[in-house]
């Protein structure tokens, strides 16, 4: 088969990726999908690998293919599944698997009878039921307080809607007309998938797309073990912390191993802490889809993802620690250690390839929900959403600024007309801090604060900030950063600082303020042009007295 006809269809893929992605944010109901983009889409092929995803949430690189894997090994033999059928899955501790407010939605590709591919598509519900407005908790103790669990069910079946699932959502959960419109909106965003991954097999014939997914996944395999040789070979070690479990236990350590060889790239997890009480824990399977998101970034960055640049990647870990959680321990903050075990695995790698890894960033989402009543509309709301802060200084330029976490990938923050037309809040203040830190060669980006201010009474604030207590690293002389909290501003004045917090009360004119860290700093300060520190001070990035104090600037 000539080598432009395997890439017309290998680029179809990518393209049917990209369908299903815009599919899906212009038919979902809730912000978090259609604004902050905290979903993922792909298409995957009868062996589970990634074949084409749409852009999204990096954290979510895992997820995909593997809850392709485990549908299969449900589905099999006289439970096979039939065309029509499409599966509806959050298990946290089964392949694909974060927490249960990310529901992926499984659809079986036939052609002509035969199931030729699955399209797929994981996203994040604002609202699935559990003890707290959001889903989120951080004080749960078991999976069974976080919300409803799908344990790879079929939604449809030979498409028929199965309406007792529809029945138990909406009796469970807090907003049903839009998580119903979030789940119908997975099942379009799979099917017009599925239409185009048919269209291509009409047109090319089903032999020549079969050996356009072999020749694409073994390029991807091959790209990436080119990569690998560009990083030393050898073993390196690290360790990390998660400051607190939600009840001020902690910390609790975590320990990675890096081996680096030619041909593969091994994560070793043991001897991390057991999993803990509280929701700071992360399943197996997150882990696998974190380590992704750091390996691709250092092996093949500007390549579309597919399955055959992750054939050279390992992580290990044994059952039930910290970042390999089982049943039914509480996962639903699962992405602040995931973020951490990244961060880790990053710090370890960044000495030796610091032209791929920038200094330490705000490692958390910061993700904040706030629910109450509209003050307008008499509805209730819940807002949920991350936040942007600063990244590293690299060897080459400073920091970004306004960055969501690296398990965000490409998402945003829900615009502020957004947000005061929605719920019941104002927006008091949107700007970049200067509380410190990241000084260096090359500056760390800045965080920022963000205040709403509440509009009504009986408003409450859940939110999840690690790094409170540890500041973002700075490499090779560059000073580590700062840290992320929030805080409540009473009315009164009174105010109360938070990293981890669990529907805290807000009455009307209280305003919570979230703060996120600034990245670390790369390279000794004092080498940084005199002209640059000016200028930093000109746009309000640093102070005079911070000039003065660790740029030496008279």
């Amino acid at each position: 088969m000539e080598r432009f006809t395997l890439e017309i269809i290998q680029d179809a893929l990518v393209a049917a990726g990209d369908e299903m992605f815009q599919t899906l944010q212009r038919t979902s109901m809730s912000p978090i999908i259609y604004e902050s983009l905290d979903y993922a889409v792909g298409i995957i092929d009868v062996k589970g690998e990634l074949l084409a995803q749409g852009n999204g949430v990096t954290a979510f690189l895992a997820a995909l293919d593997s809850v392709v894997r485990d549908t299969l090994k449900k589905f099999h033999g006289e439970n096979m599944l039939r065309e029509g059928d499409v599966v509806i899955a959050n298990t946290p501790y089964a392949g694909g698997g974060t927490h249960l407010s990310d529901v992926s939605i499984i659809f079986p590709v036939f052609y002509d009878g035969k199931l030729v591919a699955f399209t797929v598509n994981k996203a994040h519900w604002t609202e699935l039921g559990g003890t707290f407005p959001g889903s989120v908790s951080t004080v749960s103790t078991e999976i069974y307080q976080e919300g409803l669990h799908f344990p790879f069910i079929k939604i449809k079946s030979k498409g028929e809607i199965n309406e007792a699932i529809i029945d138990l959502i909406k009796a469970n959960v807090r907003l049903p007309d839009s998580t119903l419109g979030d789940l119908f909106a997975g099942i379009a965003a799979a099917e017009v998938g599925a239409n185009r991954v048919c269209s291509i097999i009409k047109k090319y014939g089903l032999e020549t797309f079969e050996l356009a997914i072999t020749d694409f996944l073994e390029y991807g395999e091959r790209m990436c073990l080119e990569a690998l040789k560009e990083i030393p070979n050898g073993a390196y070690f690290g360790t990390a912390e998660i400051e607190d479990n939600g009840f001020g236990e902690g910390p609790f350590p975590i320990k990675a191993k890096i081996t680096v060889t030619d041909t593969e790239f091994i994560a070793d997890f043991n001897g991390s802490h057991p999993q803990v009480r509280g929701a700071t824990n992360l399943s197996y399977s997150a882990l696998v889809t974190g380590c992704r998101s750091l390996f691709k970034a250092i092996t093949t960055p500007k390549m579309d993802a597919n399955g055959g640049t992750f054939r050279p990647m390992k992580v290990i870990c044994e059952p039930g620690t910290i970042v390999s959680a089982e049943t039914p321990s509480a996962v639903s903050v699962y992405y602040e250690v995931m973020i951490t075990a990244i961060d880790l695995v990053w710090k370890i790698l960044a000495p030796l390839i610091p032209d791929k890894l920038p200094a330490g960033h705000m490692r958390s989402v910061c993700a904040t929900f706030i629910s109450g009543i509209h003050p307008d509309t008499n509805q209730f709301y819940i807002q949920a959403e991350p936040l942007a802060g600063g990244w590293g200084a690299s060897a080459t330029h400073d920091g970004n600024r306004g960055q969501l976490s690296c398990g965000s990938g490409e998402s945003y923050n829900i615009p502020i007309e957004i947000r005061e037309m929605r719920y019941g809040i104002q927006v008091e203040q949107y700007a970049f801090h200067n509380e410190g830190g990241g000084y260096g060669e090359f500056q760390g980006g800045n965080g920022q604060y963000l205040d709403y201010k509440i509009t009504s009474d009986g408003a409450y604030v859940t939110g999840a900030f690690l790094g409170e207590k540890t500041k973002t690293w700075g490499m090779n002389g560059g000073q580590d950063g700062s840290y992320n909290y929030f805080m409540i501003i009473r009315k009164d004045g009174t105010k109360e600082r938070h990293n981890l917090g669990t529907n805290i009360e807000l009455e009307k004119g209280d305003i919570v303020r979230c703060v996120t860290a600034t990245g670390g700093g790369y390279g000794k300060p004092e080498k940084r042009p005199k002209e640059q520190v000016l200028l930093d001070v000109k746009n309000g990035y640093i102070t005079s007295k911070e000039a003065k104090e660790y740029y030496k600037l008279v």
